[in-house]
């Protein structure tokens, strides 16, 4: 387990990967060491990084897998698409008094409220910020969805009241992006693509912080089990969702998303490859920014789950 003093000083590595004949990555005294052509391009100590999100083809050692796990490093591959194909996680799966607690959890609806409660809160407040809504409003919209989920009386229900809030969110925060709808990985226009990179990212952060404590990841209590989703990853990364929204409406403002950089293949829009790196950069980069408070998040729900506690911590962006 990680405690926020040494988690403070962790970093997190992205690596956009070449060819796979000319790129690969191996660990070496202490550090992991970035070769293209069999010459050193860059080297990060072990003790300075979180995770690793690597982007395109290369080649990675056994050594270096073993070494990362060691110093509770995640690895995240990832292809020229931004879509996740393998990983190796760090992880505390030993940790059987937690698994116990997290499968005999009796407490699902009232911290699925919570991280929608959370969720909402958040975007009204980036409404506010930008004066989108004014102060009265946004005390009375929040009043009157907060009491919609108190009301709520199953989960069918409080999905209905999140995905109309966030229908209604989309539509006043980007307005002036010209949106048109949310369709989550349709990849319909650029700003559906951007937010499905940096929703990737904060996925995987988060899958990456749940597995150090020892969480069964795919064990969620607002997100259902499904077939290979990590349910409790999307649970507890809603609350932060808001972290990439508002990036990708201050880069939008900032002239960072450039419209040539995308194109468009079998009714798609795509990254091109050579420009994945900024973009990487730039969630990446807004995510760090709340790392703490990500960190702090859940080792919140952490210590609810094995104290039996009625309350999650709150993030507020």
């Amino acid at each position: 387990m990680i405690y926020l003093p040494d988690f403070k000083e962790k970093s997190v590595l992205f690596i956009k990967a070449g060819d796979f004949n000319e790129s690969k990555i191996k660990f070496s005294n202490d550090n992991i060491v970035f070769l293209k052509d069999e010459k050193v391009e860059n080297r990060v100590s072990c003790h300075k990084i979180f995770v690793v999100f690597i982007i395109g083809e290369l080649s990675i050692t056994s050594v270096l897998v073993r070494k990362c796990l060691q110093y509770g490093v995640s690895l995240f591959l990832l292809g020229r698409d931004f879509k996740l194909y393998g990983s190796f996680g760090a992880k505390a799966e030993g940790n059987y008094l937690l698994r116990m607690k997290q499968y005999n959890f009796n407490k699902e609806f009232l911290f699925a409220k919570q991280i929608v409660k959370n969720k909402v809160f958040n975007q009204l407040r980036l409404l506010r910020k930008k004066r989108i809504i004014e102060k009265a409003k946004y005390q009375n919209l929040k009043a009157e969805v907060f009491s919609k989920i108190d009301l709520a009386k199953d989960n069918q229900e409080l999905l209905g009241i999140e995905g109309s809030q966030q229908k209604n969110f989309y539509g006043l925060y980007f307005k002036e992006l010209g949106w048109y709808r949310r369709v989550p990985r349709a990849k319909v226009d650029e700003y559906n693509l951007l937010l499905d990179i940096g929703y990737t990212f904060l996925f995987n952060y988060c899958d990456s912080l749940l597995r150090l404590y020892g969480f069964d990841t795919y064990k969620g209590f607002y997100h259902k089990l499904f077939f290979q989703r990590r349910s409790l990853s999307c649970d507890i990364m809603e609350p932060f969702r808001c972290v990439i929204d508002r990036q990708l409406l201050k880069s939008f403002k900032l002239n960072q998303i450039n419209k040539k950089d995308f194109k468009v293949a079998n009714g798609a829009y795509v990254l091109n490859f050579q420009e994945s790196q900024k973009y990487a950069e730039i969630f990446l980069g807004a995510i760090s920014e709340y790392k703490e408070e990500i960190f702090k998040f859940t080792h919140g729900f952490y210590r609810a789950v094995l104290t039996g506690s009625d309350k999650l911590p709150v993030f507020k962006v």
